[in-house]
């Protein structure tokens, strides 16, 4: 092996120098197709300077990696196997951004198999390239000298830049990873969008390793305040990124024309070709690649599509509305439709045959869900601003219509073409946030009390009993229940957790149909707090129709929680009767 580095000047980090066996992965095809798929995809339609690209992105995330592992003190090994992380974690990412991604969450049967198993999520392919490690002779021979095995290497490589092997895996994907702090960076320098304060050298002084993972540094001091302020600045960023480049409507118009020009081609091939062929966007295409393929297999309407985006004449907004202006149930039927991919299509191809309009349903994604402090605690129980961000971010929901003439949209006809879709979905299927505001439902019906003019309402005051509570129901050993509340849990906190429960939670507070309050308290001289959780009236109204369509599991929760009705933490909130149903006569 050569001792020398290779030096590439980066526009963002300066100077980034790459090893031996870094420069001959950088140099293999797999990583030089990334120099053809650009970070934000068709972004730069809006924002001409952001045409910067995943090499670019990839090689900023290896060289934040190393810094992260260095100062957190790892070895010389382990802060190599990041680095080699970094710069492979974006290897599987299909042509032009998430396009492929979005139709594949829509048609589940043209997904392709990994591992006998479907696969729609770029995570999922650069596992398999990076195991497969398709780098050259001269790649894996420098791999084996370095470290002895290449095949078990790459394997451990792919691990950790799925997330996995703790803390190692955190410095890649967490909540405060290089590659979050890579692209709000580097998206920020070339879109011309001022993001705030991504402080690369605060960031990483506000890092350590406490049981294994990493936390924010400091228990009760000014470190401790230095820590939780670098991390609130970086989810400040991100809601920013978020509602400048990813919500600004000619960005979503653009990628929804993409998306239904890309839908369209796919749809006239067969499903076995189709899904070869999807393969090839993860693991060969460039951007051109996959617009040449829409021009080729795509009707007249997809070549039309493809020409307005070409010469900058998206579909103009005709109609939206965000959070501002959807009722509650709206909101909260919206963002559960938005999250599973075919109801999604049957929704918005639906509205778009009545309007005569493309249709897009986005919301807010990417919630930080697991950011742990040295002194045990959870960053978005510590910092109000945290979790308002975190709220900030998880109520980010639109529903547009783009068109050439404009859209008289009936609210009620959403209302009532989300229900219809939900009672399908919920006849054939199980929904699990359906079953978590079944849950505070139950508990609302159980123990709250109404006299004359006003109502005791229950308040939970214990967010890990919700954890533990829903762990039992997925455990009783009722087929329904278990796959009501199919969350996966882990006890690396030292109790049951769950990241999805705990995104679901956010949502159901977000979409107005549950109310989330934080109240001091004090553990061992520190003052920190807790949410506490009180259903709506908009959260009955709508947790009644959700009722509906699951009689059967509603009896045996109702069952379960009168058994365990003495052990609920719960206070509860004399409220008059007009005030919290909202009249606004009052």
């Amino acid at each position: 092996m050569k001792n020398e580095p290779v030096t590439l000047h980066d526009p963002v980090h300066g100077a980034i120098q790459a090893d031996e066996l870094e420069w001959l992965l950088i140099q293999s095809r797999p990583v030089q197709r990334l120099k053809g798929i650009k970070q934000l995809g068709l972004v730069d339609a809006v924002y001409p300077g952001a045409n910067h690209t995943r090499f670019e992105h990839s090689l900023g995330t290896m060289y934040v990696a190393g810094l992260m592992a260095s100062r957190l003190g790892l070895s010389q090994e382990e802060v190599r196997k990041v680095r080699l992380a970094g710069l492979l974690h974006d290897l599987g990412h299909s042509a032009l951004s998430h396009a492929v991604e979005g139709v594949l969450s829509r048609n589940p049967d043209i997904q392709p198999l990994i591992a006998g198993r479907r696969a729609s999520r770029h995570e999922e392919f650069t596992r398999e390239i990076i195991n497969s490690h398709p780098f050259g002779e001269e790649a894996i021979r420098a791999c084996d000298q370095v470290f002895g095995n290449a095949d078990e290497i790459f394997r451990e490589v792919a691990d950790i830049a799925s997330g996995g092997r703790p803390p190692l895996g955190q410095i890649i994907s967490g909540d405060l990873d290089a590659d979050r702090i890579d692209f709000l960076l580097r998206d920020s320098h070339h879109s011309g969008v001022n993001l705030g304060l991504v402080d690369t050298n605060q960031i990483l002084q506000a890092l350590t390793i406490s049981n294994g993972r990493i936390v924010l540094a400091g228990i009760g001091d000014f470190r401790a305040e230095m820590s939780q302020t670098a991390a609130e600045s970086m989810l400040i960023a991100r809601a920013h990124h978020y509602n400048a480049l990813i919500y600004h409507p000619s960005v979503q118009s653009i990628r929804t024309m993409l998306l239904a020009a890309l839908e369209n081609a796919l749809a006239r091939m067969e499903a076995e070709e189709a899904r070869s062929r999807v393969v090839l966007f993860f693991r060969e295409y460039t951007d051109p690649d996959l617009l040449r393929f829409i021009w080729e297999k795509g009707d007249d309407q997809s070549r039309e599509i493809l020409e307005r985006i070409k010469y900058g004449r998206e579909f103009p907004l005709a109609a939206r509305f965000d959070h501002r202006s959807l009722p509650p149930d709206i909101g909260m039927a919206l963002s559960t439709i938005s999250r599973h991919g075919r109801m999604r299509k049957l929704f918005e191809d639906g509205l778009g045959k009545r309007y005569g309009a493309l249709v897009d349903i986005t919301a807010g994604s990417g919630v930080p869900r697991s950011m742990r402090t040295e002194a045990n605690g959870f960053l978005y129980d510590e910092s109000a601003l945290a979790a308002g961000l975190v709220k900030s971010l998880t109520r980010q929901i639109a529903l547009s219509f783009f068109s050439d003439s404009g859209a008289e949209v009936s609210l009620e006809e959403v209302r009532l073409q989300a229900a219809k879709l939900l009672s399908f979905i919920r006849a054939e299927s199980y929904l699990p946030i359906d079953g978590l505001l079944l849950l505070f439902y139950s508990l609302h019906n159980m123990l709250s009390e109404a006299f004359g003019q006003r109502i005791l309402v229950p308040r939970i005051r214990n967010i890990t009993w919700l954890y533990r509570t829903v762990q039992r129901l997925k455990d009783l050993g009722q087929a329904s229940l278990s796959s009501l509340y199919d969350y996966s849990f882990h006890s690396d906190y030292g109790f049951p957790y769950s990241e999805k429960l705990f995104e679901d939670i956010q949502i159901l507070v977000a979409m107005g149909m549950i109310y989330q309050d934080q109240r001091h308290y004090e553990r061992n001289g520190q003052w920190l707090q807790r949410y506490e959780y009180m259903l709506t009236a908009e959260g009955v109204g709508y947790a009644e129709e959700v009722a509906t369509s699951y009689r059967k599991e509603a009896g045996l929760l109702r069952a379960h929680l009168k058994m365990e009705k003495h052990a609920i933490p719960y206070d509860v909130v004399s409220l008059h009767l007009k005030r919290y149903r909202g009249d606004s006569s009052r």
